[in-house]
């Protein structure tokens, strides 16, 4: 297969072939296909997805089987977006603007970025879909004091759209990941209702119910079978500090000789889950986009001495162990993988999304 900007979808490949498709999706801020793949999974067809990462077509297109637009979401004129829509079904933009400007990570208000949510605004009121969803971190409802958010809502209320938002915390619709994250469905056709917990506490998954199934790895190493599953190098020092690693526990627990000079700072004492493993038998924390290093958060392996692969991050992101991000034959670069991965919607969480989203279209005739 050709994959190139000028892609056709096949209709025989959808799951909605054969059937009443559910809805025609465009996929703002697309990245490598979470969110767009938890909706196609779901009988929606996924009419483009738009990012300015030419690194996210092979990912989207592929694994979607729908065209990538690679464009600054800034300089969409609203009517090419309104002629990506697939004729006579329910429109749906789907976004989730880059979360980083928001972060808890992220101590400054400097960073453009954050004006895209704005940008977002101004499609939906300018190309008036039936129905929105948008994902992004909880920090956006009180960011600037809140402003940017009500802003978003206001421009969507004088547009006429019903809004229901909340936020969610992942293990509760079946993500193995314990992070939480701010869920917006707004709609031009009367009340729309967020998605039910499908989880409950005692039934959360966990890491070893998502990466138990994946062959042993060395660091360092790459399955042959499998080109995703490969784990960064370990220098001799951080091999030593990751045998002496606790699941769940913290550099407190290391002989004197293997704590960083950072730790014993007084600012860094407070940083117990650098250089720590994942619990096995709990959801794993936040998937960040430097998940695949060891000494960037709590991303140490629950029982083997290195740290997530990336086929396991993507597992962690609920991405199907299929999932095809790199073309075959194809070097994989880490940090740019990393990056995708951990900029993406759980896929998961968007089949969730979707299921309520279809209800809402069959509950009012769409």
């Amino acid at each position: 297969m050709t994959i190139c900007s000028e892609f056709v979808p096949d209709p025989s490949t959808n799951p909605a072939h054969g059937m009443r498709p559910r809805g025609s999706v465009v996929d703002i801020f697309c990245g490598a296909g979470g969110l767009s793949h938890g909706f196609r999974l779901e009988g929606f067809r996924i009419a483009a997805g738009i990012d300015i990462d030419e690194g996210c077509r092979y990912p989207f297109e592929f694994n979607n089987r729908a065209p990538f637009v690679r464009k600054d979401v800034a300089s969409l004129d609203p009517i090419e977006v309104s002629q990506l829509f697939f004729r006579d079904e329910p429109k749906v933009l789907v976004g989730c603007a880059p979360c980083q400007p928001f972060s808890t990570y992220n101590q400054g208000i400097d960073d453009p970025k954050w004006k895209l949510v704005g940008v977002f605004a101004r499609l939906i009121a300018e190309t008036r879909p039936d129905i929105v969803s948008m994902e992004n971190v909880p920090r956006l409802v009180d960011f600037q004091g809140g402003a940017i958010f009500e802003d978003f809502l206001l421009a969507l209320r004088n547009c006429g759209y019903s809004i229901s938002y909340k936020i969610a915390f992942l293990p509760d619709y079946g993500v193995p990941q314990a992070r939480s994250r701010l869920i917006l469905l707004a709609s031009r056709h009367g009340r729309i209702t967020l998605p039910d917990p499908t989880c409950e506490s005692s039934d959360y998954p966990t890491v070893d119910s998502a990466i138990s199934g994946l062959p042993p790895l060395a660091a360092g190493a790459t399955d042959v079978s499998d080109p995703l599953h490969q784990a960064s190098r370990l220098s001799a020092r951080n091999l030593a500090r990751i045998r002496q690693a606790r699941p769940g526990g913290s550099w407190k627990e290391w002989p004197e000789s293997l704590v960083a000079d950072c730790h014993r700072r007084e600012r860094g004492k407070n940083y117990l889950s650098v250089y720590g493993r994942m619990r096995g038998d709990r959801p794993a924390p936040t998937i960040t986009t430097q998940f695949f290093g060891f000494g960037n958060g709590r991303f140490g392996h629950p029982t083997q001495d290195r740290g997530l692969s990336l086929r396991e991050g993507a597992l962690l992101q609920s991405f199907p162990a299929s999932y095809s991000f790199v073309p075959p034959g194809m070097r994989v670069h880490f940090k740019a993988l990393g990056k995708m991965i951990g900029n993406a919607v759980p896929v998961t969480l968007a089949r969730q999304i979707a299921r309520s989203i279809q209800h809402h279209i069959s509950g009012v005739g769409l």
